[in-house]
């Protein structure tokens, strides 16, 4: 909305600082942590209040958890959505479709996981909204999304580059090039080209980062801090990739009107900064499904975006090895009837080892900055 002040750089050399993206980044930011703060305590009163028992914590976990965590509220993910919803609002560009892709992503993820949230609390159970309905409502909600980011990918080809085919051909095409896969580490140019496959990798790329982020979110402070590493990590790579001097420089694929959504992510890291002050530990809320799912999702949409999907694997290493340690306990046990971990994911079976959980949130926020310079390093290393 504030972008529109750009439009009067003539009257004055300030308003010309509306149209840098830096500088609305930063104010997204600043705004994101004013707002985080100020809804922060009323919302977490308002969620005692009408939960009353607070998130049911599983019987089969950490044995001090019950005693710990027990009584704690919910949902507070809604003070990180609705700080990056107005911060977005106010410092985003609203005519960019990419913007309003990965919201939708966000808000869409965040409504599923507040009816998941909202299941547990009512029916004082662990398990919630059914599986295969919650991934059904996800798999929509990307499909919607991707379609919208790749139809903006469509319009901004150079006419040459997109032949005779209108978007649905070039959807089902081997040549088109907003299906190809680019890779990291080698230059731009050399991508796999995945045709009408590319739309159902998307879609799981999106999926598999709202649930991994999702899976993470254990322990105080244990997901959200990894998430402002990955967002700051994706800001970065999405101003760099929407600018073209800078893409052609690095040699990343350029994709036109990306570094818009380096304000969204801004806005992430602020709003995340804000839920940390009360997530903290002893946290006196968990950001819960609303949250971790629509984190994640957003993180996965940006990253489609982007054309940096490979490169949020890396970035996002620990959401992948907490993902990872859940899909090899269940595979192992149902093969051999034992477990590899002595729980999963796999930041309960350090607790099951007599691990301190300050002790493990502080190590996995190192792995995840090891990932980010991995994952940024990408850039350079060509």
């Amino acid at each position: 909305m504030l972008t529109l002040l750009g439009a009067f750089k003539d009257q004055s050399l300030f308003f010309n600082l509306f149209n840098y993206i830096t500088f609305r980044t930063g104010g997204a930011i600043v705004t994101a942590i004013i707002m985080a703060f100020l809804i922060g305590w009323p919302l977490i009163s308002w969620l005692k209040k009408v939960q009353g028992k607070g998130q049911p914590i599983r019987t089969d976990g950490p044995e001090g958890h019950l005693l710990t965590k027990g009584g704690t509220p919910t949902m507070g993910g809604f003070i990180i959505l609705i700080s990056v919803g107005v911060a977005a609002l106010l410092w985003a560009d609203l005519s960019n479709r990419y913007v309003w892709a990965v919201l939708l992503v966000t808000a869409g993820f965040g409504a599923i996981g507040f009816v998941d949230d909202y299941s547990k609390v009512t029916k004082q159970a662990h398990a919630g909204l059914s599986g295969r309905i919650r991934l059904g409502l996800e798999f929509l909600v990307a499909l919607a999304a991707v379609l919208i980011m790749m139809s903006e990918a469509w319009i901004s080809l150079d006419p040459a580059a997109r032949g005779d085919a209108d978007f649905w051909g070039a959807l089902l095409s081997w040549d088109s090039p907003i299906n190809d896969l680019a890779l990291p580490f080698v230059k731009e140019g050399t991508v796999i080209p995945l045709g009408p496959v590319f739309l159902v990798f998307a879609i799981i790329v999106v999926v598999g980062a709202g649930n991994a982020v999702n899976l993470t979110d254990g322990l105080d402070g244990l997901a959200i801090v990894p998430v402002m590493i990955a967002a700051g990590t994706f800001g970065f790579i999405a101003y760099l990739v929407g600018n073209f001097v800078f893409a052609d420089y690095l040699g990343v694929n350029h994709v036109k009107g990306v570094g818009e959504l380096s304000v969204l992510l801004g806005a992430l890291i602020g709003g995340s900064l804000g839920f940390l002050w009360y997530n903290a530990p002893p946290a006196r809320v968990f950001m819960g499904d609303t949250g971790s799912l629509a984190l994640g999702g957003l993180l996965g949409a940006v990253a489609v975006a982007t054309k940096h999907e490979i490169v949020l694997a890396i970035v996002g290493g620990l959401f992948v090895l907490e993902a990872l340690s859940v899909m090899i306990q269940v595979a192992w046990f149902k093969l051999t009837g034992r477990r590899v971990f002595l729980m999963a994911p796999f930041h309960h079976h350090f607790e099951k080892l007599g691990w301190q959980e300050s002790t493990i949130v502080i190590r996995f926020w190192i792995v995840a900055v090891i990932f980010a310079l991995i994952g940024l390093a990408t850039l350079k290393l060509r």
